[in-house]
């Protein structure tokens, strides 16, 4: 007489050991989506909050360099923001996930708006990096000179700026490797 695998009302080790891999994998996306969420947050932040002015001599005039003088530095700002609400408003998802490991439609529309997201906060920063750059080295074809050379504090926190955004992406690219292993294993 054979013995069954296993009684009824117990689940096989194998149930077990990928209830409990998903559920590990489900607290891994909470703790990348917080962590992508405070990179676009302070991203955000230090680029909405920078300007600089110089008083030049001798006519005593004052410049200013503000980051809505640009609008890729708007963009990066609204990008930044939006996926930053994107986050916080998934996280409330991500924990329901925790909870029940099997389910598949949340999971993907969260895959979903993942990619939106990751497409948005990479947009912004490639913008503002464009004008980053210019505003490092200048273009010499186009007569446009390197003002970074004048506004120091200003260009290191709108380049301390791009470096959040862009960990926030790479952040959200592991999100969306984790939710594909997930949806793959359920």
């Amino acid at each position: 007489m054979q013995q069954p695998e296993h009684e009824a009302g117990e689940a096989s080790r194998d149930e077990i050991s990928t209830h409990e891999m998903n559920k590990g994998i489900s607290i891994l996306d909470l703790i990348l989506r917080t962590i992508a969420a405070a990179g676009t947050f302070g991203s955000a932040i230090a680029m909405a909050t920078t300007n600089e002015t110089l008083t030049v001599f001798p006519q005593f005039t004052q410049v200013r360099a503000e980051y809505d003088d640009h609008p890729s530095f708007k963009f990066f700002v609204i990008a930044n923001s939006i996926v930053c609400g994107y986050l916080a408003i998934s996280v409330p998802l991500s924990i329901f996930h925790i909870i029940r490991t099997a389910a598949k439609k949340s999971r993907i529309l969260l895959l979903v708006f993942d990619l939106v997201m990751l497409t948005l906060v990479t947009a912004g920063a490639s913008s503002a990096t464009a004008i980053v750059y210019l505003a490092h080295k200048g273009n010499t074809s186009a007569n446009w000179f390197a003002f970074c050379q004048l506004f120091d504090s200003f260009c290191e926190r709108i380049s301390g700026s791009l470096i959040g955004s862009f960990a926030a992406a790479v952040t959200l690219m592991l999100v969306i490797v984790t939710s594909a292993v997930a949806l793959s294993r359920s």
